[in-house]
């Protein structure tokens, strides 16, 4: 059974439909990728999925469990985790501050495991623990928003673009600590424009186009089709 299952997935802003029916599924262990032009839906999609942009139409399942209509925070709950689009890390708390905040639904005693396992991924934060997360850069901010949805110590975990403005030694290093982060147990559904990593780093991958799938296959097969190739690829 898959870990996630989205289906006929339909979700509106007002009333312009952004999704029109997409359907994709993540099993345990995976990282699947959605990729697409600005517009095909594929933020809409893991807002979708975290509850912060609640479907019309369709179900999404997590664990075999429907949470379509559950509240964001009982879906972090559940298991879901989010690193946005933009990082939205608070600028005025410090990087500590941040990372604890991410974990603000625990109760455990493996909240300090979780921390340590954060500075390991990125010993950057554990050197700019004390900083506001305001005054660091544009890939120190994004390895804190990853960080932070670690926190909550998720079984599948949402990453949208984090690639999004960053130089191509940080995306390297950013990619780098995702594919670390899948081999450490967690699944991930990342949305990416820059196909070429979010290709490398994914099992399987979905093309978006204005708010249905295009097409579905395994990434290596997608870097090897001639549409993606000259749509998503330069190539």
């Amino acid at each position: 059974m898959a870990l996630l299952e989205v289906q006929d997935l339909h979700t509106y802003y007002g009333n312009i439909a952004a999704l029109k029916g997409i359907s994709l599924e993540v099993n345990e262990g995976e990282v699947v990728t959605l990729i697409g032009s600005n517009g095909a839906g594929k933020s809409t999609t893991l807002r979708s999925i975290s509850g912060l942009t609640p479907p019309r139409e369709g179900t999404i399942k997590f664990d075999g469990k429907e949470i379509g209509e559950t509240a964001p925070q009982e879906i972090v709950r559940l298991g879901i985790s989010q690193a946005p689009e933009g990082r939205r890390c608070f600028s005025r708390m410090s990087v500590r501050e941040n990372l604890e905040l991410g974990a603000y639904l625990r109760r455990d005693e493996r909240i300090r495991d979780d921390l340590d396992r954060v500075y390991d991924l990125f010993p950057r934060l554990k050197e700019r623990e004390k900083q506001k997360a305001g005054t660091m850069s544009g890939g120190e901010q994004q390895m804190l928003a990853i960080g932070r949805a670690l926190m909550s110590n998720p079984r599948l975990l949402l990453l949208d673009e984090p690639a999004m403005g960053l130089a191509p030694v940080l995306v390297e290093r950013i990619y780098e600590t995702i594919a670390e982060i899948n081999r450490q147990g967690t699944t991930i559904l990342l949305v990416e424009q820059n196909a070429n990593f979010a290709l490398d780093v994914s099992k399987r991958g979905y093309v978006l186009e204005t708010g249905t799938v295009a097409l579905t296959d395994e990434s290596s097969a997608l870097r090897q089709n001639p549409e993606v190739q000259k749509a998503y690829l330069g190539a």
